[in-house]
């Protein structure tokens, strides 16, 4: 008997598809974080930089304040004056650094030249102020052409001085906190540099100051008067 001829098998059944799990999460396109805030962070070598000084000049002003170290014992004028004169003989010498304030409490560095007994020849002293519409306008103080005029306790509070000088037994280099040769109260803060001497001579002296403080101060001759423009000691 003759083989029956084989029947094409059918076609194979497709897979069915994947049942999804209900339970995997869904995929979600990843974006890119968005950047947090970011902590502000202080530079604290730079922040003590600029901190530290300011602290030190606060703290010094509070010893000079406690100490009495001060220049001018009362606030000085936003004017600095001029001063010369012919000579200047001058007993118990101390000159030192220090500070003088202003209406605005703002610092004025000078240097206190303090002298216990002076005598000055020729004095003049000069302010120049400037007045809206006015101008110039010149005060002019003279005293000491015959006789001199006589200081005891004089401070001096001066950003320039100029002249010869001869001083007598001079100490540089002084703690400006041990000074004992000037008036009773010419000292300044400790540490700080000072010269002193038994006795000082100036002749030609030119000075510019913020303030002058005197126990005494004998003028002889005094002549003050006002002037328009500029006309200066110096």
């Amino acid at each position: 008997m003759a083989d029956s001829p084989k029947l094409p098998e059918p076609p194979g059944t497709p897979d069915a598809p994947a049942t999804p799990d209900v339970h995997a999460a869904p995929d979600v396109p990843t974006t890119p974080a968005a950047p947090g805030p970011v902590d502000g962070r202080v530079r604290w070598r730079r922040f003590a930089v600029l901190t530290v000084p300011a602290i030190a000049v606060t703290a010094g002003l509070g010893i000079a304040l406690a100490q009495g170290a001060l220049a001018a014992s009362f606030a000085v004028s936003g004017q600095q004056f001029k001063v010369s004169a012919k000579s200047l003989e001058g007993e118990g010498f101390a000159q030192y650094g220090s500070v003088d304030v202003n209406a605005r409490e703002e610092l004025i560095p000078v240097a206190v030249t303090a002298i216990k007994e002076a005598k000055l020849n020729s004095l003049c002293q000069s302010v120049v102020t400037t007045l809206p519409v006015i101008g110039d306008i010149s005060l002019n103080l003279t005293a000491g052409q015959k006789k001199p005029v006589e200081a005891s306790n004089l401070f001096v509070d001066a950003t320039q001085l100029a002249g010869d000088a001869v001083f007598t037994n001079i100490e540089i280099g002084r703690d400006a906190s041990t000074l004992d040769k000037g008036p009773a109260d010419a000292q300044g803060m400790q540490d700080l540099f000072a010269q002193q001497a038994d006795r000082v001579s100036i002749t030609d002296l030119q000075q510019t100051a913020w303030a002058t403080n005197a126990g005494t101060f004998k003028l002889s001759g005094l002549s003050m008067n006002i002037s328009k423009g500029k006309k200066e000691c110096f």
